[in-house]
Parts: C-alpha cells; structure tokens; sequence
C-alpha cells in the first residue's frame, strides 16, 4: 500500500461509488476575534457553510440522471450524504482519510463542455451545498462544537 493521494479516494453520494474527474469540499467559518477597546479578546463563533464541487463522465452522470428520473427530476432529487474515504500506509502506519458532509443538495453548473478537436472524456460538473445541522465529520470528528450538533 502507499500513502493517500487523489487515486486512493473513493466517493459515495446517494448510494452509488461514483468514479470523479475531479472532487472538492470547501468549509467557509465566519468565527471571529472579538475585541475589546481594539484588542483581542476571545473568540465570537460565527455561521458555517460548506459547498464543493463534483466533476464526473458521462457513465458516472447517468447514474446521476436514473436518480433524477426516479425523484421526478433533478430538483426534486432528495438531499443526501457524501463520503469521501481513502486508505494508505505511510512507513507502515495506517492512513485514513474520511470526510461525511450531512444532507448535500445538488445542483448542475456544467451540464456539457463539448470541444470537436478533444479526444477527453465529456465531463459534467455538480456543485453541492451541505445543508445538514449535522454538517461534516472529518474522520469521525465534527467540526461543529457538540453543542452545535443536532444529534449529540
């Protein structure tokens, strides 16, 4: 085995392993320094959001559309969990990386990008937005304070 890199993951999102082009997730964290008289003075928690960004082949996007076809189209797609794991070994340490994100919606920005003179494969890009009061969990730690945390 070797250590974790953009082959090692795999990606789950409504119940189908999907094979991505490419995989991101961004946390946005509004917390804040408080002050006082301009001085630091603690912390102020601020909102949290997170959103990321799916790019996927058209076999890959097909399981995409059979979902939609069966909510009734892509909008009425339910939200949904997305898991993105790896395993590695590093000098014979298991590695593990695992980010959940709660209750995902998603959305279609790229729906085709054709280009006559490629020989890439079509591709299709699917931003999503993390919608969960649960939120995401990175390797089984959430970023959420407990007392955030809708089942804690």
């Amino acid at each position: 085995m070797s250590r974790i890199n953009g082959k090692s993951f795999d990606v789950r999102m409504m119940g189908f392993k999907i094979h991505f082009e490419s995989f991101s997730i961004s946390i946005t964290d509004n917390s804040t320094t408080a002050k006082d008289k301009g001085r630091p003075s603690g912390r102020l928690k601020g909102d949290v959001s997170a959103e990321g960004e799916v790019v996927v082949d058209t076999a890959n996007f097909m399981l995409i559309v059979e979902a939609a076809r069966s909510a009734g189209s892509f909008q009425s797609l339910p939200v949904f969990p997305i898991d993105a794991y790896a395993t590695g070994d590093n000098a014979g340490r298991a590695e593990l990386a695992h980010v959940h994100a709660h209750d995902c919606a998603l959305k279609i920005s790229e729906l085709l990008n054709i280009d006559p003179n490629s020989t890439d494969k079509t591709t299709h890009t699917l931003p999503f937005d993390v919608t969960g009061e649960d939120f995401i969990l990175i390797n089984g730690v959430p970023y959420l304070d407990a007392d955030e945390l809708s089942l804690i």
